[in-house]
């Protein structure tokens, strides 16, 4: 059978066409759920935002703060004065500086790096204003949570890494918004601004100096890998489907012309009209069609029967049927079982293994299988989808 072999090329080559798909796809799905996006320099940021130098020197305090550049980098001097209790000296990258209401989506960040250098050597902080619905007021900054993080620099380029998504609220801001100081929580989808400022340890009145380059942040978007394994299943689980029923369908139609090869050779479907003109060849085929199911039935009884010796009675079986007696006595029975099995679903395995001669199921399994290249179980399973198939049309 031609189609048999196309069936199986088909279906190889479409085997190894979606593994390498899946593969492919799984490949670039899953590596696309790496984010990285720059911040600085600033022509190549994903976002746009605008710088904001602040100190407290707007509050009657004596610290200063001046931005040299905002484009390559983030190169600023400050000087930090102790003449107020609380001085403070920052530069704010703004992320809504156009509206008030108008956020970052940081969520699917996890880390913050940039490289750094302190003149003289300095400890900073990394601050995320993050706008909270349930408390911050649009329009007053002061009323975000404010995560916080702190770095080391000095006069030499170093690599810093924020873990973005483990911050700390500092506990005099809680404090002051009569916030329980367990509550760290704080959502990165709504960023109005990133601040590097100084902390307790930075220098006191003296020119300090700060350099931040290569800004960017990193983080996953698991969208497409969701997308890769909702389909991928579809995919194969169709290609299974087909398969299946494609080869079920051919196993069915090589199992029917099989049987109707091996039906003339149940001799006596044909002996009860057509009786040999050789005596002892009709003698021997119509003891072997008719005695073929009793179990106790063997070469010596069948010589005995039928009145012929070994030889000429195997060299009967030889010119009519190509066959020993063993392996015709075999074909009979099996091909006898495969015709119940596809007639009388309702029987089971054992009443035809036992109905044909066979006393032992499981030998008559093992016939079968090297018969038909499938159980008699699965033989049987395969006629009754046909069946169903046939009806359902």
């Amino acid at each position: 059978m031609y189609e048999t072999p196309r069936f199986y090329r088909s279906a190889a080559i479409l085997f190894a066409s979606l593994t390498i798909a899946t593969l492919l796809a799984g490949y670039l799905s899953f590596n696309q759920t790496l984010l990285i996006n720059r911040l600085l320099p600033a022509p190549k940021s994903f976002l746009p935002w605008a710088p904001l130098a602040t100190s407290d020197g707007e509050k009657k305090g004596q610290s200063t703060i001046a931005i040299h550049d905002a484009v390559q980098s983030l190169d600023y001097e400050f000087v930090l004065s102790d003449k107020v209790p609380y001085s403070y000296a920052s530069v704010a990258m703004l992320f809504n500086w156009e509206k008030a209401d108008q956020f970052a989506d940081f969520s699917k960040y996890q880390r913050l790096t940039f490289n750094v250098k302190c003149i003289p050597a300095n400890t900073l902080s990394f601050t995320a204003y993050t706008f909270d619905a349930k408390f911050s007021d649009v329009n007053n900054p002061e009323t975000y949570r404010i995560p916080t993080a702190f770095f080391s620099c000095n006069e030499n380029w170093q690599v810093i890494e924020i873990d973005l998504q483990h911050m700390g609220i500092p506990e005099w801001w809680l404090s002051l918004h009569k916030i329980n100081l367990a509550d760290q929580r704080y959502q990165l989808s709504n960023v109005a601004r990133f601040t590097f400022g100084v902390s307790l340890q930075s220098p006191r009145d003296m020119l300090s100096s700060v350099k931040i380059a290569d800004m960017e942040v990193v983080g996953r978007d698991w969208s497409l890998a969701y997308v890769f394994l909702i389909l991928a299943p579809v995919f194969w689980l169709t290609f299974g489907f087909w398969f299946v029923k494609r080869h079920t369908k051919l196993l069915i139609t090589e199992l029917e012309e099989k049987i109707q090869k091996d039906r003339p050779l149940i001799a006596y479907q044909q002996l009860t009209v057509e009786p040999h003109r050789d005596k002892e060849k009709g003698t021997v085929l119509r003891y072997m069609a008719t005695e073929y199911a009793n179990p106790d039935i063997s070469l010596e009884a069948a010589i005995s029967a039928v009145g012929v010796n070994r030889a000429k009675l195997n060299n009967i079986l030889k010119d009519e049927t190509g066959l020993t007696f063993s392996a015709y006595l075999n074909k009979l029975r099996l091909t006898e079982a495969a015709r119940l099995l596809s007639e009388k679903p309702g029987a089971n395995v054992a009443e035809i293994a036992f109905s044909v001669g066979y006393n032992n199921v499981t030998y008559f399994n093992k016939l079968f299988k090297n018969e038909y290249g499938c159980s008699p179980k699965t033989f049987k399973t395969i006629y009754q989808q046909k069946d169903e198939t046939g009806k359902a049309r």
